[in-house]
């Protein structure tokens, strides 16, 4: 004897029954939030003229601290001259330095390359007493002081470095160089310039 079989209802069509009556007339959608708009990024700005201010003939005037991150307290003064170049039409620059003191000559030279997308300068130094390029040193300008860092290993241990540049709106600008083993958190200065335009 065959037995009659209950009509299939379709399962979509079992849902929105339930639904319906669970949400009554109002809606069987369920309300989805609108997304949180986020704020725009803000344009960065155009840096590839940050270092124009060095460009030319300058007098230096160098300290540098002795014995970083030993707790020394002892700084040996250089003086000389330098000159600041650009090239490739300001996107870089070459900066020679020439100083003396007390324990013998300092011939150095910087590097500056700027990368126009991520709108940042890359420091290269080098001293003429290995003649190879460092790590570079990565940062930019803003409101007229420039902070630039890297990663290094220092006597064996593995440091940060922070170059910063102030007084850029003026004719003497000064440069510190400061080097950190606590991630940061405290910094030591450990190398000073001061520059003057030569008198002619």
């Amino acid at each position: 004897m065959r037995t009659r079989r209950s009509p299939r209802i379709a399962l979509p069509v079992l849902v929105s029954a339930v639904l319906f009556a669970a949400l009554g007339p109002r809606s069987a959608a369920l309300a989805v939030p609108e997304p949180t708009p986020t704020p725009a990024m803000k344009p960065l700005r155009d840096g590839q003229r940050d270092f124009d201010f060095l460009i030319g003939k300058w007098k230096y005037h160098l300290k540098r601290l002795e014995n970083p991150l030993t707790g020394s307290t002892k700084w040996i003064e250089f003086d000389g001259t330098g000159v600041c170049r650009p090239i490739w039409n300001g996107n870089a620059q070459i900066d020679e330095l020439d100083v003396n003191g007390p324990t013998g000559r300092v011939q150095g030279l910087t590097l500056r390359l700027y990368n126009p997308e991520s709108r940042q300068w890359n420091l290269n130094w080098a001293n003429a007493t290995n003649g190879t390029l460092g790590v570079p040193t990565i940062g930019s300008f803003h409101n007229g002081v420039g902070e630039f860092y890297d990663q290094e290993t220092y006597r064996g241990r593995t440091i940060l470095v922070r170059y910063r540049w102030t007084n850029t709106t003026t004719d003497t600008p000064h440069f510190e160089q400061s080097f950190s083993d606590d991630g940061g958190k405290t910094w030591e200065v450990n190398w000073i310039t001061d520059q003057v335009h030569p008198k002619e």
